[in-house]
C-alpha cells in the first residue's frame, strides 16, 4: 500500500468526519458556535482530534488497507478492460487484418489468433513452440503477428529486415520467422543472414528495408499497443480480449474455444 493511498484514505474520512462533526457542532451548540471568535481555532483543533482517531483506527486495523487497495485495483481492471473491447471493436481491421502483418496457421480460419512480438523477447520465445503446437492441433486458428520491437536496436533492426523480407518473399517468411525466433540473440546481421539463405537478393532486401512503409507499420503497432494497454510481449488479442504473457498452449487453446464459441471475429 502507498503512502499516497494511505494519506487519501485518511483524508477522506479525515473529511467526511470533520462534515459530520461540524454538523453536530452547528446543530447541538449554536450559541456557542455563534458566540466563539476564533472562528478557525475549533475546527483545527477538531481535525487533528479526527485525525488521531483515524491514525489509531487504521494502525489497529490494517487489513482495511489491503481491502481498499484491492478494490481499487479491481476497479482499474475492470475499467482498463472495458477501454481494451473498445478498441478491439473501434480498430479490429488494424488488429485482425493489417496490411503490414505477417502471418500464419490457416489463413482462412475462424478465429485469429494476433500475437505483438519481439525477435529478442526470451518469453516469446518460450512460447513459440505452444503456438506452433496450437497451429498443428486446430487447423482452423489463423494467426496474425505485429511486429513489434521494444527490446532495443539490435531487435528494431532484425524487423526491418524481417518486414522486408516478407514484402519480398512473403511465401517464404514464416519459414523466416521459425529461424530467427531460434536464434539466441535477433540482430540485423543475423536476420539478413537468414533471408539471404533463403533465396533473398541483397540488394533488392537492402533497397526495401529503406521503403519507409516499414516506420509507418511499426508507428501503427505502437499506436494499437498504447490503446490497448500493451506494454510487453508477448501479447495476445483473440476474440474481444487482451492477453498478456506467455501463458502456455493451453490457456491459448481455451481463449480461442471462447472466441470461436462467440461465432464473431471480436465476439
Amino acid at each position: 500500500m502507498s503512502k499516497t493511498l494511505a494519506l487519501g484514505l485518511a483524508g477522506v474520512a479525515v473529511s467526511a468526519a470533520m462534515l459530520g462533526f461540524g454538523f453536530y457542532a452547528g446543530k447541538q451548540q449554536p450559541a456557542i458556535a455563534a458566540a466563539t471568535p476564533p472562528a478557525v481555532a475549533a475546527p483545527i483543533q477538531g481535525r487533528a482530534q479526527i485525525e488521531q482517531v483515524v491514525r489509531d483506527y487504521l494502525l489497529a486495523n490494517p487489513e482495511l488497507m489491503v481491502e481498499v487497495q484491492a478494490a481499487l485495483e479491481s476497479r482499474q481492471e475492470e475499467k482498463q478492460r472495458v477501454a481494451q473491447q473498445s478498441t478491439i471493436a473501434s480498430d479490429k481491421d488494424l488488429i485482425f487484418n493489417g496490411k503490414y502483418d505477417g502471418w500464419g496457421g490457416n489463413p482462412q480460419g475462424n478465429v485469429t489468433l494476433v500475437e505483438f512480438f519481439d525477435y529478442n523477447c526470451g518469453f516469446c520465445k518460450r512460447a513459440f513452440p505452444d503456438m506452433q503446437a496450437l497451429v498443428k492441433d486446430d487447423p482452423q486458428v489463423r494467426v496474425v503477428y505485429k511486429e513489434f520491437p521494444i527490446l532495443g536496436p539490435d531487435s528494431q533492426k532484425a524487423h526491418v529486415v524481417s518486414m522486408a523480407f516478407r514484402a519480398l518473399m512473403p511465401q517464404k517468411w514464416t519459414e523466416f520467422h521459425h529461424a530467427l525466433m531460434g536464434m539466441s540473440r535477433a540482430t540485423e546481421e543475423s536476420a539478413l543472414r537468414i533471408a539471404l539463405s533463403l533465396g533473398a537478393d541483397e540488394a533488392a532486401l537492402r533497397k526495401e528495408m529503406e521503403n519507409p512503409q516499414i516506420g509507418a507499420a511499426f508507428e501503427e503497432t505502437y499506436n494499437l499497443a498504447t490503446k490497448l494497454a500493451i506494454t510487453g510481449t508477448p501479447s495476445y488479442v483473440v476474440g474481444k480480449e487482451v492477453v498478456f504473457g506467455a501463458l502456455g498452449k493451453a490457456v491459448l487453446e481455451e481463449k480461442v474455444a471462447l472466441a470461436r464459441g462467440c461465432g464473431e471475429e471480436t465476439c
